[in-house]
């Protein structure tokens, strides 16, 4: 991944200027990519002498809590005292990372757009970024947000500037966005990268403990429930599908981030090349979907379900039934299939 000389230039000079204020933004359902590299570019950027808040638009996952500064990140759903709605209305600076479109925020959106005085800066990995960013850092080559954010921090004042709390934080996105370093652009540089945060102290089996077995005994329950009753083969096993109802997760005391994981699970089985998980929410039904190899995701997330991502991560949304929508899945999978892209 190679950064743009004169982007770097032109950040630098956006920074340089004194005492600004400075708004980090991430997507709807903040994982830890979105919140690892917002807390530790908020640290870089609190260095320099800039105001800087974090804000989401939903809760982040439970297993987070323990973050390092994850307690300055106001959530935009619950935030009474409308704080980040000023923070937004005074920025001078807006960056948004780890998601390429202001859609992306949801019900943050038109507080976004309101404001059209401020810089806009995109620090993203996700494929076709949206226009209206002055600034704009898109590798989709990034294996993750966090690299990114890492890179940027080398080229801008050296590794040197990482402090132990910055690299356990951009550790927690660069392990979970690879899947702990299993998925796609598992490049040199970015073991060198995590040799470097190594070396500033952060202890990896802490830090994969704390995200990967901090889950609540209903999230293990669900789980094995959704395994054992709702994952379904179509495609002569190659590809899966598993879905929750509102009413299925209430069952088990569902919290933000339970459904993490479920649907990596099918692509565990040897013949399965495409897996995808149905969400309800009160307003629409979320789609996930993953795949290994080149079944592109993205393509079918863009074609299918107006969403999109990355060739082997994706999501988008569906506004009509669980029925319904699943009987669009196995249409458009076998249409899918018939156009050659299942292999």
């Amino acid at each position: 991944m190679e950064l743009s000389k004169d982007h770097i230039e032109r950040l630098r000079e956006l920074l340089a200027r004194p005492a600004q204020r400075i708004v980090i933004l991430s997507h709807t359902n903040p994982d830890g990519d979105a919140v690892g590299s917002s807390l530790a570019w908020a640290e870089v950027l609190r260095g320099m002498g800039h105001a800087v808040t974090c804000i989401v638009p939903n809760k982040y996952p439970y297993f987070l809590d323990w973050m390092p500064g994850i307690e300055e990140v106001v959530v935009f759903k619950t935030d009474t005292e409308g704080r980040a709605a000023r923070a937004v209305s005074e920025a001078d600076i807006l960056f948004c990372l780890d998601f390429n479109a202001v859609s992306r925020l949801e019900i943050l959106s038109d507080t976004i757009e309101a404001n059209t005085t401020a810089v806009r800066v995109l620090i993203d990995h996700h494929l076709s970024p949206d226009a209206g960013f002055d600034l704009v850092f898109s590798h989709p080559d990034s294996s993750s947000t966090c690299f990114l954010v890492y890179c940027l921090i080398e080229a801008l004042f050296g590794t040197e500037a990482i402090t132990r709390r910055m690299a356990e934080l951009l550790y927690v996105g660069m392990m979970t966005d690879t899947g702990n370093f299993a998925f796609s652009f598992l490049t040199p540089e970015l073991f060198r990268a995590v040799a470097v945060l190594v070396e500033k102290g952060i202890r990896i089996p802490d830090i994969h403990n704390s995200v990967y077995n901090a889950y609540t005994e209903g999230r293990a329950r669900l789980f094995g429930y959704a395994i054992n009753r709702k994952m379904e083969l179509i495609q002569d096993g190659t590809v899966a599908y598993m879905s929750l109802l509102e009413s299925e997760m209430r069952r088990f005391q569902f919290q933000q981030g339970d459904s993490e994981g479920f649907v990596n699970y099918a692509l565990t089985i040897k013949k399965v090349k495409m897996s995808a998980m149905f969400l309800a929410h009160r307003k629409f039904i979320r789609v996930s979907l993953r795949s290994r190899g080149d079944v592109d995701v993205n393509l079918f997330a863009r074609k299918y379900f107006n969403g999109g991502g990355h060739k082997n991560a994706a999501g988008g949304k569906s506004f009509v039934s669980m029925r319904e929508t699943i009987d669009h899945y196995v249409r458009s999978v076998a249409e899918f299939a018939a156009e050659g892209h299942l292999g």
